[in-house]
């Protein structure tokens, strides 16, 4: 592979600013940030979520079938980035930010280079980067930097003949990903995540979009625990919370799986989801994102410069105190001017479950909001030069709506079967705008892997076939037989914080006494058993085995017929991915 240049343009660079050198630059240059009272940096973006559908793998050959993203043509990929070469060309000035994905001797090194109009991105993305010095020896760091990736960054460069008026470009031949017109953090971030998973996967290991926590089990032995789970099934949460044995935080997002259960790192931070923030359940993260020093992305802030993490519908009084941010980040202004003159009222443009109507957006506040938490201000972390085994995998499933039967915890009884669930990724949808609802699948919660998803399945067989006495689970943290709304009515449960905190030390602890469930063959929590009182006291009985509360609410046509139908829509799904039959069959049977 030919050495990338981490300084391709002519123009003037500014190295490795400070972190209050990027919140001067974020102010001066960023559109739409707001600095709160205690200092710290808050931007409204325009896009609300990365944006899959105009992210783009540019292959020479114009040959879509080793991907699972879109792909662009070669030739008009060139255009496109000669277009963002000439806009950089007339700014003449880039933020570099070079630095390590890892630590040790699987580190990665890295260069973003951004448009001062992304301050805000650069000062986000330092944060998660470890610095040379954590990596290299001292006499490498007078020497020139030389990365594994490259990241380009212009937000404001808008392409009008692009869907979006934006675009993704993803080169995996050169490891380069150019982002162009969006002006959402996670683009930075997942950019080199996503290259860093073709690079990992060609070196023999498997990136996994999960957390991981170290666990220090009775018996005195140090073990690793990894937390799978797509956006908004509670990672984060799983990861920072504590369990009854002692528990280390390792990472919140992205690990790497190496044969024999090894596992290297990827960020020297998290990248929170903030809303319903609060201390009481959330205490690290909440303490973290209300520092002087922390960036934020789309989080609500009331007049006094504090943050409202639980801002739901707006009032036509905030609507019109924010009035020239909303308009900049896409708001209709003639529904906007109605709102703010008490025309229209929220109860009329919003639906009973919290959507929004198409044009009204800006009245409800997005649940997207995040923040920037580096390690070094979470208590407690551990020592991430000393990574212990990986003894623990899970997943996570956020269950929500009528249908809403996964048990709040079960065993996997097989690598096979483990592979077969890891592989759906199941949970509920969560968007930026609140407007996708429903189930999804994602394979191994991972929509950042650009090749074909069934060679994840592939990769953790080869990999799990190299790893002895590992528990292998899943977590429903989200509800049973319903929602929010349902639970307030007394016709549904909620699988609350205290609840997955519970069943996780149960299980590390290894005290659970399993049966298995009839329907599927995993291993459910045998509520009846007294070895398992003191977990059922904690977390409810029907939460543990969902069957039990359709039985008790007269639902049991619908658990019979939810039954069948994950049977079928999971088997299709697997085979949709060419995933092999021992595993579809330990899934499905």
């Amino acid at each position: 592979m030919a050495a990338i240049d981490p300084r391709p343009f002519g123009v003037e660079y500014l190295e490795n600013p400070s972190q209050s050198e990027l919140r001067e630059l974020a102010l001066e240059h960023t559109p739409c940030v707001q600095q709160s009272a205690v200092g710290s940096i808050n931007k409204v973006s325009r896009n609300k979520a990365r944006m899959a559908k105009f992210t783009y793998i540019i292959d020479e050959r114009g040959d879509a079938a080793p991907w699972s993203a879109n792909v662009i043509d070669p030739a008009k990929a060139k255009e496109i980035i000669a277009r963002q070469e000439a806009y950089i060309a007339e700014k003449g000035k880039l933020i570099a930010v070079d630095g390590y994905v890892g630590l040790g001797e699987r580190a990665f090194g890295a260069t973003w280079l951004y448009t001062v109009e992304g301050a805000n991105i650069a000062g986000m993305q330092q944060v998660l980067t470890f610095p040379r010095e954590d990596v290299e020896p001292k006499d490498a760091l007078a020497q020139p930097f030389q990365p594994t990736f490259r990241l380009i960054y212009t937000p404001n460069l808008f392409l009008d003949d692009m869907p979006g008026r934006q675009a993704i470009l993803v080169d995996l031949e050169n490891w380069t990903t150019y982002v162009i017109g969006a002006d959402y953090f996670g683009e930075s971030k997942k950019g080199v995540l996503r290259m860093l998973n073709m690079f990992v996967y060609q070196e023999g290991g498997l990136v996994l979009h999960a957390g991981a926590k170290a666990v220090t089990k009775t018996t005195g032995d140090r073990v690793t625990m990894t937390v799978m789970g797509l956006s908004g099934t509670g990672k984060t949460t799983t990861t920072f919370s504590k369990q009854g044995e002692i528990t280390e935080p390792i990472q919140d997002d992205m690990v790497v799986l190496w044969p024999k259960g090894q596992l290297s790192i990827t960020e020297n931070g998290c990248f929170a989801k903030i809303d319903g923030l609060r201390a009481d359940t959330e205490p690290v993260i909440h303490a973290g994102s209300t520092t002087g020093d922390a960036w934020l992305e789309n989080a609500f802030m009331n007049e006094d410069g504090t943050f409202d993490f639980e801002k739901g519908v707006l009032s036509p009084a905030e609507v019109g105190r924010m009035k020239d941010i909303l308009l900049a980040t896409g708001a209709d202004a003639a529904n906007l001017e109605k709102y703010v003159a008490g025309e229209v009222s929220a109860d009329e443009v919003v639906s009973d479950a919290g959507v929004p109507n198409d044009g009204w957006d800006f009245v409800k506040w997005t649940q997207n909001g995040r923040s920037i938490i580096p390690m070094s201000a979470i208590p407690g972390a551990a020592n991430l030069d000393d990574i212990p085994e990986v003894k623990s995998m899970g997943i996570l499933n956020r269950d929500e709506g009528a249908d809403a039967a996964t048990p709040g915890i079960l065993r996997f009884t097989s690598p096979e079967q483990a592979a077969g669930f890891f592989m759906l990724g199941e949970t509920s949808k969560t968007s930026a705008a609140g407007k996708e609802r429903g189930k999804t699948r994602s394979p191994f919660t991972q929509p950042f892997f650009p090749g074909k998803h069934g060679l994840q399945a592939e990769r953790f067989a080869e990999l799990a076939g190299t790893m002895n006495g590992v528990a292998m689970w899943l977590m429903n943290t989200g509800y049973v037989g319903g929602d929010s709304r349902d639970v307030k009515a007394g016709k549904a449960l909620k699988v609350k914080i205290p609840h997955s905190s519970a069943m996780l030390e149960a299980l590390l602890s290894e005290k659970i006494k399993w049966t298995t469930d009839p329907d599927f063959g995993y291993e459910v929590v045998d509520v009846d058993a007294p070895e398992n009182a003191e977990l059922v006291e904690k977390v409810p009985a029907e939460i543990l085995q969902p069957k039990r509360f359709f039985e008790r609410t007269g639902r049991l046509e619908e658990y019979t017929e939810w039954v069948s139908q994950m049977k079928t829509q999971r088997r299709a799904f697997l085979e949709q991915y060419e995933v092999s039959e021992p595993i579809v069959q330990a899934t499905c049977a």
